[in-house]
Order: structure tokens, then sequence, then C-alpha cells
């Protein structure tokens, strides 16, 4: 947590366009690597904002998305590499996990990878990557410690989907619909709970990430007063096999740690099948018919069990 002086000569020095000082202010510490792969809800902060940045203890999110691409303009962006830097060095261990979106490669990316790498952020997140040539090029300079985490926004990158997280460092794909139905000049009218194109792109971007085991994090829903249609998606994704949603208000965090949580019924669903496989097992059955889940064997079993290590990891 940030103390109360630092805080005041961060928001004076930037108020003042001060990035020698600010840039004094960015010391390394010692942080202590958050690897959780169970987070929901990802909430996008802007790195120019720090009233927001300032909230990062108190945020309902599981995953904070430092933002310093969209929304950060470009005079202000040598300004927000600095708050970020400073904003990590005060989180030394945080529950929630710290990822840095920096801008595309050609655009600056590869120096702030560099730049961030002092200040081990838990994850880096590229925009517009294409090849598995680029992955390698970010791979090489990043620290080792740090999680890769890829924004799937053009049509290049879709064509290449499975082959860019085939690196064990690779962990996270991000679904950027907005940039990517532009690139392949496809309306944004598409993007509806019924159209049959964003139900084949939200089952191919999940099948797929899976395949490779590389978490799928599903798109922000940029009408964030409309929390009753944003219900909706998460309902259908979840419904699909999706458990995180990226976010843009504390409100739409607060719907996906709701609608993404396990319900108790499945909980106790999954419970009652281990405890009958196992019971069956012992007299050498792998395969048999309950009269209340039905058909249960081995898979099933590998399923509940899956069910039950992921509600273990979220109460840790």
């Amino acid at each position: 947590m940030m103390v109360n002086n630092l805080l005041e000569n961060v928001t004076k020095a930037y108020k003042e366009r001060d990035l020698e000082s600010l840039k004094s202010l960015a010391i390394p510490q010692d942080r202590v690597i958050n690897t959780r792969d169970d987070f929901r809800s990802v909430l996008m902060l802007s790195c120019n904002k720090i009233k927001h940045l300032g909230k990062i203890e108190s945020l309902e999110c599981d995953c904070v998305m430092l933002n310093l691409e969209d929304g950060v303009s470009k005079e202000d962006k040598p300004f927000a590499l600095e708050l970020c830097a400073i904003f990590l060095s005060q989180h030394k261990k945080i529950d929630k996990k710290m990822v840095v979106r920096v801008n595309s490669l050609d655009e600056g990316g590869y120096d702030e990878i560099l730049y961030l790498n002092r200040f081990k952020p838990d994850a880096i997140r590229v925009p517009k990557v294409e090849t598995k040539t680029q992955i390698d090029s970010i791979l090489k300079i990043l620290d080792k410690d740090i999680e890769l985490h890829i924004s799937i926004e053009t049509a290049q990158s879709w064509n290449n989907l499975a082959s860019l997280g085939l690196d064990r460092r690779v962990t996270t794909f991000y679904l950027g619909v907005l940039d990517l139905f532009a690139d392949m000049n496809l309306p944004q009218s598409l993007i509806d709970l019924e159209n049959p194109t964003m139900l084949y792109l939200l089952s191919h971007f999940l099948i797929t990430s899976k395949s490779v085991n590389i978490k799928p994090v599903s798109f922000v829903y940029q009408d964030f007063k409309n929390l009753e249609q944003f219900s909706k998606w998460i309902e259908l994704e979840k419904k699909m096999g999706f458990d995180s949603k990226g976010c843009i208000s504390p409100k739409q965090v607060e719907l996906v740690n709701k609608l993404f949580r396990d319900n108790d019924s499945e909980i106790d669903r999954a419970k009652e099948i281990i405890k009958l496989f196992e019971q069956n097992e012992k007299d050498g059955i792998s395969g048999f018919v309950d009269e209340r889940y039905g058909f249960i064997d081995e898979p099933i079993y590998k399923g509940a069990k899956s069910l039950i290590k992921r509600v273990c990891d979220d109460k840790k």
C-alpha cells in the first residue's frame, strides 16, 4: 500500500508534468510474483489515473489490468509508464494478479517490457501479436519469472491462434472482439447474444485456447451501464465453459465474481460423484449407472475432481 507522502509526491509530479521526478520515485522492489490462474474478473485501469491506481488494494477484482495502451494519450504514455512502475513497486505481495498491458511492439512495446522487467509485474499483456516469431522475440527479452499474455484482436492472430500458445510461458489469451471485427471488416452489430457468428467466435476461441492449455478471457462489454445485458453474456459464457471476463467497472466486476462462481448444487454433485466412483473403484468397477447422476466413469470422475480443485483454489 502506498504511503501518503509518496502518493502526494507522485500526484504533484504528475500534475506538474515533471517526468524526471516521477522517474526518481520509480524504485524497483522485490515483488512476490502471483502465479494464480483462477482469476475471474479482470478490471482495466488506465495507468494515467492516479485516483484509480490508489484503490488497487480495495478493488474486488481478481486481476488488475494496468493499461498503457488504449485510453492513454500519446503525450501521457511516458508518465503512465512511470506511474505503472511506481504502483507495482508499492504492492510487493497482493492476492490480485497484476498484469500490465503494454503498447504494441511497433509502438514502444519492446522498450516498455525491458523497463518493466525490473518492477516484476505478474504478467505482461501484449496487443496485436500475430506470429510465433513475435512471441519468440518477446520471450527473449521478458524476465523469465513473468508470464506472457496475448490479446487476440487481428485477423492474423485469429488465424494463428493455436500456434501462439505453444510456449509454456504464454498462459492467457484475451479476446479483443471490437478490434478483431474491425480488422475482419465485420460490423459490430454482430456482437449479439443470438448471432451465430458471435457464438462460433466464442466457441472457437474457447476450445482452441483450451486445446493448447491457455486460459481464455472473454471480451470486454463496453456498455458498462447495461448490467442486465452484461449478466446475460456472463451466463452464456459460463454455459460455454468460460470462467473469466474483462471488465471496465466495479459493477461489472461484482457480476463476474458472482455469476462465474460455482453454485452449491454443482459442488455437491461433484462431491457425490467422487465419493461414488471411489467406492466402486475399490470393487474394480470403473463405469456404472447411478439413479441421480446417470452414467459415471473415469472422465466424469476427473471432471468432478477438477471442479473441486478449482473451488479449493478459489478459497486460498
